[in-house]
């Protein structure tokens, strides 16, 4: 044998023994090498559904700290020194085919399985700055960085800046090499100004009179004045409801009307009039039902929600559609005074911002006894309608009583109503009775239900009342504590909630014993007297009564009245069928006097209640594997978002105390986004784009501020002041940058197209609803009543789809659209197609398109026709017959100006053949009029 071969089997046979006194003698293997044996494993099989450009499963396998921080699932899945627990290798190995890693391509060999097992036994050592990728630190982004106080640069032009905003803005022009544009003219900038902060046009009368005023306050004057307007309110409160996703239906398919919605709109509408701090702003808006401002939390349940009836009968429907319902809030609160996409953290970690999982359910925590629903307000003027309802309803019943000789008599022959859920009577010949008992044949479904019974004698007193000594028996009942009870059919109270139940279904009786013989003439009865249910419903029933001897005799039953119909849900309206002529007009006017009260009461009882959620012992929150409420992980308690704070609360804290908690730490100074985003959105508001570009999203999906130094001094500026938004907005438009010209500047124009460097005052489209009011305005039709229930823009005010719209307004319909109820998903007709948001998500920034359909509504329309008319009226009330007056003060009311002597020669023809209601139409379709200068 050659000696090289010798050499080489003999080298062979030493390795081959070392190996074995290895693993027989405890000889350590030599570790394995991350970089050289394992990373070359996993860049093969691993990095393409677990690298930088994808994390499947939210696993990624290219950098340390999130490799050994595992993925969705079964976090971690690297376990050091315990390979066979780890799920890396569980998954590399098995035979599962819809389980086992990878899903394509080749198996791992058994030497790369056996390299990765030796490597997690051996403690998956993974040496610090070797990955091929280097992560980004998340938190490491301006927002999150706390609001510095830069003081405002010096600039060369000295002359042009009028407060301090000018600095930053003039600074940047110049460091670009570009100067600001003229100043706009002093009518142009009156008009900008006051749509800015009312949402209307100057009158003809105030923009003579700033013409005419020298004083060197001038401007300052006219901002005071606009800033105490009522006006303001309703138009600043229309940006906030925009955000928040405010509605008057609850959405999705079935879009069921939220009657009490409106007084949260009212709410926002009397905090910016008042200019109620914003900190203070937001805590209200968190915890009103702990500061007196009860309607405030009304922004806790602004999104849609899926109703009880709507959601499945099966326990896990449910749970998903109450993390459906949390989710909202959570939402809401992050992207309106955060601006921060919270709700993507709902299933994983945040893909692009630091945001965890953890994160999210925390911030769930702090919600979770929030229930979608009405409640009490309690408020002096709440309970001041409660008492008017009241005294007044006393007066409904004290009409009924009187009405009711003029229902017919039980078993008369003449037909009587059907029977209804909320009240039904029975009357008949005076009769002496000891016991009255009512007995139920058949129902509309399941066991029957009453939730009182009362029995007058002549005098019209109720002698079934357990006050009164009556005593009730039943053949079974239903119990349920506080609910549903025998001694419930005569306590005077009505509602299902003090109601009587058989326990056998469609069928049952009850008996009320008196404690002497009284003479009685009618029963009154009901299922649910409060209107909420209409269900278990006696629609066959038989009422007797015992005289002192014992012996029954029936004197009424549902023989005669009209058959029952499931689809009629209101009373029949009360009938003078069969009456005589004195009979009839006296039961007439007693209708009228009852349907004037009943009025009322409604007007009184829309006032006691708000759609702001109702608070419970919160929920146990759990962190959801991939946000599945059917995988609850472990629980986890309130705490604000790591990134910001370190605030954690014990399970015992309560619920008002974990919103309280929450909105303190939203409002604190500390917090670095809260100042931002709320000076960010004013400032959009004022020119149409924010500093920062995203005002929903100031984290890393969102675009960065042109001007940070400025956002930072505003958002400082804004503190200072006491978080006063009044005090910016006179900041702002006091400011030489809002007082520029619109004016086109095409060299600067080819470097900043967007004018995000703000060398002109960039002008915009009025938004839906100011082009509305402004026609109303200047025609002289608009209302100014402010608050209450919402007027209709469609002919029904909630449901499933055919929404029609209303075309000609008259009353209430002449209010400013910011108190039209609004139908969510739902646009309406002529405004809808000027962008106007329809409430289904989140609106921070509105689009502006120019469409072929907008001019069509607007000047087709029978509103536009309308309000052309009525302009038309006002200017020959106002002008007087001469054409060119009238041409000259149709101009002053809709474009703030005089026309010129071109503009009047050519609309006098106009006028003459085809009417003055013509000119008023095209000037309401002018750019002029539909543009802020």
């Amino acid at each position: 044998m050659p000696r090289g071969i010798l050499i080489a089997k003999l080298m062979k046979f030493i390795f081959a023994a070392f190996i074995v006194l290895a693993v027989v003698g405890g000889v350590s293997a030599a570790p394995t090498d991350f970089v050289r044996d394992v990373r070359p494993i996993l860049e093969k099989h691993c990095y393409e559904c677990h690298g930088e450009k994808k994390q499947k499963s939210g696993l990624r396998l290219d950098v340390k700290a999130a490799a050994l921080k595992g993925g969705d699932d079964h976090a971690p899945d690297i376990i050091a020194g315990k390979a066979k627990e780890s799920p890396l290798i569980q998954v590399i190995t098995s035979e599962d085919k819809d389980e086992r890693m990878p899903p394509k391509g080749d198996r791992l060999t058994e030497n790369e399985i056996a390299v990765l097992t030796t490597w997690i036994d051996q403690g998956a050592v993974w040496p610090d700055g070797v990955d091929l990728v280097k992560i980004v630190d998340k938190r490491d982004h301006w927002s999150f960085k706390p609001v510095t106080d830069p003081s405002p640069p010096e600039t060369k032009d000295e002359a042009w800046p009028r407060n301090d905003v000018d600095r930053f803005i003039l600074a940047r022009l110049e460091k670009e090499g570009l100067q600001p544009s003229p100043e706009a003219e002093r009518v142009a900038w009156l008009r900008r100004v006051s749509f800015d902060l009312t949402g209307l046009p100057p009158s003809p009368e105030q923009v003579e009179s700033f013409a005419k005023d020298t004083r060197s306050d001038a401007y300052e004057r006219v901002v005071d004045a606009l800033l105490q307007s009522p006006r303001y309110g309703e138009r600043w409160a229309q940006h906030w409801l925009d955000v928040v996703r405010y509605a008057d239906t609850h959405g999705f398919e079935v879009n069921t009307e939220r009657p009490n919605a409106w007084p949260y709109r009212d709410y926002v509408i009397r905090a910016f009039n008042e200019d109620t701090p914003y900190d203070r702003f937001i805590r209200e808006q968190i915890a009103g039902d702990a500061m007196d401002r009860d309607a405030a939390t009304g922004f806790l349940v602004t999104a849609s929600v899926l109703l009880p009836g709507q959601i499945g009968k099966d326990e896990p429907s449910k749970r998903l559609a109450r993390q459906d319902s949390l989710d909202e809030i959570v939402t809401n609160i992050g992207q309106t005074f955060l601006g921060l996409s919270v709700g993507c953290a709902r299933c994983h970690d945040h893909k692009f911002d630091p945001i965890s999982q953890r994160d999210y359910y925390a911030m769930q925590a702090f919600v979770a006894g929030v229930e979608y629903l009405d409640r009490d307000l309690q408020t002096p003027e709440a309970e001041a309608l409660r008492a008017e309802s009241k005294k007044l309803s006393a007066e409904v019943t004290g009409i009924d009583r009187k009405l009711v000789r003029f229902v017919p008599l039980a078993r008369s022959g003449q037909e009587r109503p059907a029977v209804n859920a909320r009240i039904n009577t029975d009357r008949f010949a005076p009769v002496k009775a000891k016991r009255l008992r009512f007995t139920i044949k058949q129902t509309n479904g399941f066991e029957p239900c009453l939730d009182e019974v009362e029995v007058f004698d002549t005098s019209g007193r109720n002698v079934a009342l357990a006050s009164e000594g009556a005593v009730a028996s039943s053949s079974g009942d239903i119990v349920v504590a506080d609910r549903h009870e025998l001694k419930h059919i005569n306590d005077g109270q009505y509602g299902n909630s003090h109601s009587w139940m058989s326990n056998e279904k469609g069928r049952g009786w009850i008996v009320l014993e008196f404690p002497e013989e009284h003479t009685i003439d009618r029963v009154v009865w009901g299922r649910d007297r409060e209107g909420k249910l209409s269900d278990r419903l006696a629609t066959e029933y038989l009422i007797e009564i015992a005289d002192v001897n014992g012996e029954w005799s029936a004197v009424a039953d549902s023989s005669d009245r009209r058959a029952f119909d499931p689809k009629r849900t209101k009373p029949e309206p009360f009938s003078t069928k069969g009456l005589g002529k004195e009979e009839a007009r006296e039961a007439s006017g007693l209708m009228q006097q009852k349907a004037a009260l009943e009025a009322k009461i409604e007007a009184a009882d829309a006032g006691r209640k708000v759609f702001a959620g109702r608070f419970r012992t919160p929920d146990e929150i759990h962190l959801l594997n991939r946000g599945d409420p059917e995988q609850p992980k472990d629980e986890v308690l309130p705490a604000v978002l790591s990134t910001l704070g370190d605030a954690r609360f014990p399970k015992e804290t309560t619920e008002r105390q974990r919103r309280m908690a929450l909105g303190d730490w939203i409002a604190s100074p500390r917090n670095p986004l809260t100042a931002r985003v709320m000076v960010n959105r004013i400032w959009q508001g004022h020119f149409g784009t924010g500093l920062a570009e995203t005002p929903s999203d100031f984290a890393r999906n969102g675009m960065g501020p042109s001007h940070p130094e400025l956002l930072d001094w505003l958002a400082t500026e804004f503190m200072r002041s006491g978080w006063s938004i009044k005090h910016l907005h006179r900041l702002i438009v006091l400011s030489a940058t809002y007082r520029q010209s619109s004016r086109i500047d095409a060299a600067i124009q080819a470097r900043d197209a967007d004018d995000r460097l703000l060398w002109r005052y960039p002008s915009q489209r009025l938004e839906a609803e100011m082009i509305r009011d402004a026609m109303l305005a200047v025609s002289g039709c608009l209302d100014l009543k402010m608050f209450g229930r919402g007027f209709d823009l469609f002919d029904k005010r909630g449901g499933l789809t055919g929404f029609k719209a209303v075309e000609s307004y008259s009353g209430d319909g002449l209010r400013r659209m910011i108190y039209a109820h609004k139908v969510r998903r739902e646009r309406d007709d002529v405004f809808g197609a000027f962008d106007c948001p329809d409430a289904g998500q989140s609106t921070a920034h509105r689009r502006e398109s120019t469409t072929p359909i907008q001019a069509l509504n607007l000047f087709n329309s029978q509103f536009t026709i309308d309000e052309s008319a009525a302009l038309a009226a006002r200017v020959k009330r106002e002008a007087g017959d001469e054409a060119t007056q009238q041409i000259r003060r149709a101009y002053q009311l809709t474009l703030s100006r005089d026309p010129s002597a071109e503009e009047t020669r050519d609309a006098e023809p106009a006028v003459r053949e085809f009417g003055l209601p013509t000119l008023c139409r095209a000037l309401f379709n002018s750019n002029e009029f539909l543009f802020i200068p």
